[in-house]
């Protein structure tokens, strides 16, 4: 997926950003199912037509493999990202994505959308990157058992697109969580700077969809 060879890719402006991503499903060596994740965002901002014409069952046939999910349209939550790997370009009936990161998908994840079990569920994406939540700007986070914290990187319309940037005020309210579970909206004095640990980010989402990713203390 990645080529260690290329130099370091940073990008700023990113908040509100549309992108969206298409995952790639196979299984892995160890027999669990993995995706190959590809991102239209640094490519193009996901055009709706072009989007909304892909056939999940089609893109699994043309690249040979067993599932297709698409993941958005998504809009970044974060306001910076340095990518240290990445992959290559790829093209979904016309929409052209650059392959980031590589998810193993953990063995409750319900992939079919039948039952709520992908949700809260914590997954590793294989990534190598770096996201600054500026100063000043509302940080929206997930406050989970064992002090852990998950910081929202996107919302997501792909179950309900009237979500907005300013609606993530009183996203809490609208959420089914776990029991010991907090949804938090804060606005931090300094830079809020969410690393991967050894190449691996944890991950998780909410039941609209939108994606946490776990600040390493």
């Amino acid at each position: 997926m990645s080529d260690t060879t290329k130099s370091a890719r940073h990008l700023s402006g990113l908040r509100n950003a549309r992108y969206g991503e298409v995952l790639l499903i196979s299984p892995g060596e160890d027999g669990r199912l993995k995706a190959a994740v590809y991102t239209t965002f640094g490519l193009n901002d996901c055009p709706p037509e072009r989007w909304n014409a892909l056939d999940p069952r089609a893109l699994a046939e043309q690249f040979e493999v067993p599932m297709v999910f698409l993941n958005g349209p998504r809009f970044w939550t974060i306001d910076e990202v340095t990518a240290f790997e990445w992959g290559d370009t790829a093209m979904f009936d016309g929409l052209e994505a650059r392959c980031v990161a590589e998810v193993r998908i953990p063995a409750e994840i319900d992939l079919t959308g039948a039952t709520a079990k992908k949700f809260y569920v914590d997954s590793t994406v294989k990534r190598d990157t770096e996201y600054v939540l500026s100063s000043g700007r509302p940080v929206h986070a997930l406050l989970a058992p064992g002090d852990r914290t998950y910081v929202l990187q996107a919302y997501s319309h792909t179950v309900d697109d009237s979500q907005t940037m300013d609606s993530l005020a009183t996203l809490g309210r609208r959420l089914r969580l776990p029991q010991g579970w907090q949804y938090r909206v804060h606005t931090p004095e300094d830079d809020l700077v969410v690393r991967t640990v050894g190449g691996d980010a944890h991950v998780v989402q909410d039941e609209l969809e939108n994606t946490y990713m776990l600040l390493a203390h």
